[in-house]
């Protein structure tokens, strides 16, 4: 099959379909298959726990799944509902309803097109490591806090928004703990923990929901009550959705703009993240716009059938190719399979119960809080942990927006804190030493400073973080030579604050009949002081290759 190609973005899809061989195929159909299995309970989980319904997870497993293998960037990549975005899509149901999270999913997949269409795939990489650990380990703390009452069975009616809340009312109502829930609940854990040690290809969730759905059926005809079930909270539908465009509005995308901004992101790094490892298990590059796109569409299709905002899922793309899946045939495959459950066996669901499921997010949560991850960061500069401990702490006590906003504007400043320390000022008045200068040439007799120069170096980027500093130095430095060479051999760029510093600099020395030199300047930097007008200004013969032309050019003005 002849692979497509359109606005320079081509899914994986089509060429993988080149040199597609049967044997190929029977290893994706097997793969897709026990992908599907294994996703249909986590699906279920992830609806109930973002505060939506069983369907919705399934509807946007299935939906999602098959957009985003169809039109990826990544040859195994699986795609659905994940953990990820269960804060932030609870937190917009109880602000906005449905409408505003059907809103503002659609807006976060119009985001995440646009970013691969501007091809910010790779800027993506730049967030810094901390922030995504903080937030990946709020987010698993939190969910695990969301849990505890299906858990235990408590018998609260209203639980608090708040994690400080969740937890006092959780004690209050301690008492009122169902034990066969509680134990229902422990068995699952432990199931999906030892079944991996029995076969890494056996789905322990989907196991524990057989196993512990039978239990709780017999427990029921023994005389056992008190145990939930999916029935006995919601409506089970199994029918077809209608298709339906989200309301929206100015007001609502005012207020929704910020909520879809970190969906987009979630979905960017956590699909990005997901394509980045299954790369190294089997030796193929993703393309990370095209993988963007393709999230990007999902998530603008999804919300029409009532589903919830989806990005690609490490566990369940890793367990596609752990079970042989190499094409993202195995990914549409997999929706499929998801579809025929849908169609016709849910309303067997209903019998599935709450601490199962309750269990199930347990050990979800427990993997994705990369406690390892989070305790080695401790051993890092202080700076990571700052922002590793206020992302995370944002995270749990107020909510994820105000969590990524924060750390990243923190590390944005710790960034150019540390870019602003590796720029160091030094005056040299005697000699320059030419066994540490890489750009004399000549005679080094040439290399002495005349009475009345100064050199000045500036080693490191001349942005807004180091301009003030040197212009203070300037400003505060007694005495006024006759020349001040600054040598910018070390600068690798200079943006308009340093620009405009540098500019009232020589005008200042102007005033004080202080000529300067500029040494050494590279290209990129020479490229911005002519288009500000400063080489104009200075005088060209006053921008000096080299140091040795430097000194020579002084020696001039000071003969002068």
């Amino acid at each position: 099959m002849k692979a497509v190609k359109i606005g320079g973005f081509q899914p994986k899809l089509f060429s993988s379909l080149k040199n597609y061989s049967k044997e190929t195929f029977i290893q994706d159909l097997l793969a897709g298959v026990i992908v599907g299995i294994v996703a249909l309970p986590l699906a279920i989980a992830f609806g109930i726990a973002s505060g939506a319904t069983p369907e919705k997870g399934i509807l946007t497993a299935i939906v999602a799944g098959f957009l985003i293998s169809f039109f990826g960037g990544s040859k195994v990549q699986i795609g659905g509902p994940t953990g990820a975005f269960i804060v932030i899509v609870y937190g917009i149901i109880e602000n906005y309803g449905m409408n505003g999270l059907y809103v503002a999913t659609f807006m976060a997949g119009a985001f995440l097109i646009l970013m691969g269409l501007l091809h910010l795939g790779t800027i993506i990489k730049y967030i810094p490591y901390p922030i995504i650990v903080g937030f990946t380990s709020g987010i698993a703390l939190t969910i695990f806090t969301t849990q505890i009452k299906d858990l235990f069975g408590l018998q609260i009616e209203n639980v608090p928004s708040g994690f400080i809340e969740k937890w006092g009312c959780y004690f209050q109502h301690m008492d009122t703990i169902n034990w066969w829930s509680l134990a229902v609940g422990v068995v699952s854990v432990v199931i999906i923990a030892v079944t991996p040690k029995i076969s890494s290809k056996l789905p322990g969730s989907l196991l524990a929901i057989i196993f512990m759905t039978i239990a709780c059926m017999l427990l029921e005809k023994s005389g056992v009550q008190g145990i939930e079930t999916i029935g006995s909270r919601f409506s089970i539908n199994a029918s077809i959705p209608q298709a339906s465009v989200p309301k929206i509005n100015l007001t609502v995308i005012r207020e929704l703009a910020s909520p879809a901004l970190v969906i987009a992101m979630l979905g960017a790094i956590e699909s990005l993240l997901s394509a980045a490892v299954a790369d190294g298990v089997i030796g193929d590059r993703h393309d990370s716009n095209q993988e963007l796109v393709g999230q990007g569409i999902a998530n603008m299709i999804v919300p029409i059938i009532g589903g919830i905002p989806a990005t690609g899922a490490i566990a369940r793309t890793m367990t596609n190719i752990n079970n042989g899946g190499r094409t993202p045939v195995a990914g549409l495959i997999h929706a499929v399979v998801l579809a025929l459950i849908y169609l016709f066996l849910m309303p067997l669901i209903k019998y599935i119960p709450m601490p199962c499921l309750a269990g199930v997010l347990v050990v979800v949560s427990y993997n994705m809080s990369g406690w390892r991850s989070f305790t080695a960061i401790f051993r890092n500069p202080k700076s990571d942990i700052i922002v590793l401990m206020v992302t995370f702490l944002l995270t749990v006590v107020f909510d994820l927006t105000i969590a990524i906003e924060v750390g990243v504007l923190i590390a944005c400043l710790l960034c150019m804190k540390r870019m602003a320390e590796t720029t160091n000022i030094s005056v040299i008045s005697d000699e320059i030493d030419p066994s540490a200068d890489t750009d004399v040439m000549g005679n080094l007799e040439h290399l002495a400073i005349p009475e009345g120069v100064k050199v000045y170096e500036i080693n490191g980027p001349y942005f807004f973080g180091i301009a003030n500093r040197f212009e203070e130095m300037m400003s505060d430095m007694g005495g006024h030579p006759k020349v001040r060479i600054i040598r910018m051999r070390k600068v690798p760029f200079i943006d308009s604050t340093g620009i405009h510093n540098l500019t009232n600099m020589c005008a200042m020395c102007s005033h004080m009949g202080v000529q300067v030199v500029l040494s050494g300047v590279n290209e990129n930097v020479m490229k911005v002081i002519k288009s500000s007008g400063l080489a104009e200004t200075l005088g060209n013969e006053n921008i000096c290759s080299h140091i040795n032309v430097a000194l020579e050019r002084a020696r001039q003005i000071v003969g002068e």
